[in-house]
C-alpha cells in the first residue's frame, strides 16, 4: 500500500489546498506526498512530479498530438504578454467572480500557459486553482502561473483527476469540453465559462494567412456537448480590435492549430505581404452554464 500524508512534495508547486483536490486517475483516491518526492495514493499508484512544479497524472497512452508543441507555447506566451487578449481575460475574471467563485477552486481544463485562471485568481483573492493540460510545454509556464494555482498533465478524455464537485467555476477556453466529466467536478452551484471563437475571429489574417477556418457549426456542437449536464444562463460576444505588428501576426498563426499545417518558410511569406502593422479582430463568444440537478 502507498504511504500518503508526508504533505505537499518540495518539487510541487501547488498550495496544499490545491493537491486535497486531486485525486489519482486510476482509482480516484486522495493523492499526497510519497518519500521520493512524488505523489502516492493510498491503492499505491504513484506519480511523479516534474522538476518545473507540475504533477504527472497523465495515464496510458499519450495522446496523439500531445497537446500544444514548444513553439506553439512560446508563440501563445508571447501574443498574450503582448496584451491581446487582455480584454478577454479582465472579461473571464469577472464573470467568474460574478458567478460565484468566492474563496473556492477554479479549475482550467485546457488551460495551455495558465493565462487565463492567473487573470481570475487575481480578480478573487481567496480562491485557488489548478490548470490542467496535456502538454508538457504548456505545463511549464501554467506551473508558475500563479502563487495560489497547481498544475497537472492529465488527458480530459480519460477522466478529469478532481474530486466530485470539489470546482466552484471551471473554465474552458478555446479546449475541448466533456460534458459528464465537467458536471462531475463541479459543485451543484458552481458555473462553468466557456470560451470559443465566433466566425469573426481573426478577421484580417484568417484569408490572407491561410489560417483554419472557425466551424460554422461550433455553436450547435457546444450545445450538444453540454445540454445534458448544463443549463445557459448567459452569453455574450467580445470583439476585440487588434493593430498588430508583423511579428505578432506571426504568433497569432503559430499559437493555434494552424501552425500544425502552414510551413515555418510559407507563414514568412505571407505575413510579409501584409501591411504593418496588421488591422485585425479578434472575436469571442464567451457562456456561462449552470449545472442541471443530478
Amino acid at each position: 500500500m502507498g504511504e500518503t500524508g508526508i504533505g505537499v512534495p518540495d518539487r510541487l508547486r501547488m498550495p496544499g489546498r490545491v493537491l486535497a483536490a486531486l485525486v489519482c486517475p486510476h482509482c480516484g483516491g486522495g493523492l499526497g506526498g510519497d518519500a521520493r518526492g512524488g505523489l502516492v495514493c493510498p491503492a499505491g499508484h504513484s506519480f511523479d512530479v516534474a522538476r518545473e512544479g507540475y504533477a504527472g497524472l497523465l495515464t496510458g497512452r499519450r495522446p496523439p498530438t500531445g497537446g500544444d508543441t514548444a513553439a506553439m507555447v512560446a508563440d501563445r506566451r508571447a501574443f498574450q504578454d503582448a496584451g491581446h487578449y487582455a480584454p478577454l481575460a479582465r472579461r473571464l475574471a469577472a464573470l467568474a467572480t460574478a458567478h460565484g467563485l468566492g474563496d473556492g477552486l477554479a479549475a482550467d481544463v485546457g488551460a495551455g500557459t495558465g493565462y487565463y485562471l492567473a487573470a481570475v485568481l487575481d480578480a478573487a483573492p481567496g480562491a485557488a486553482g489548478i490548470a490542467l493540460d496535456v502538454s508538457k510545454y504548456a505545463l511549464r509556464r501554467a506551473a508558475k502561473a500563479h502563487p495560489r494555482a497547481g498544475a497537472a498533465a492529465c488527458d480530459a478524455w480519460q477522466g478529469l483527476p478532481l474530486r466530485t464537485g470539489s470546482v466552484s467555476v471551471l473554465l474552458n477556453v478555446f479546449a475541448p469540453r466533456d460534458g459528464a466529466g465537467f458536471r462531475r467536478v463541479l459543485r451543484d452551484d458552481g458555473a462553468l465559462l466557456v470560451v470559443v471563437p465566433t466566425a469573426r475571429h481573426l478577421d484580417g489574417l484568417v484569408g490572407p494567412l491561410g489560417l483554419v477556418a472557425v466551424d460554422a457549426r461550433k455553436e450547435e456542437r457546444l450545445e450538444r456537448t453540454l445540454g445534458d449536464h448544463f443549463t445557459t444562463v448567459h452569453t455574450e460576444e467580445l470583439d476585440v480590435p487588434l493593430l498588430l505588428p508583423h511579428a505578432d501576426a506571426a504568433t497569432a498563426a503559430g499559437m493555434g492549430p494552424s501552425a500544425r499545417h502552414i510551413a515555418a518558410g510559407d507563414l514568412a511569406a505571407r505575413v510579409a505581404a501584409l501591411p504593418d502593422p496588421v488591422p485585425a479582430t479578434a472575436s469571442f463568444r464567451l457562456s456561462v452554464h449552470r449545472p442541471r440537478a443530478a
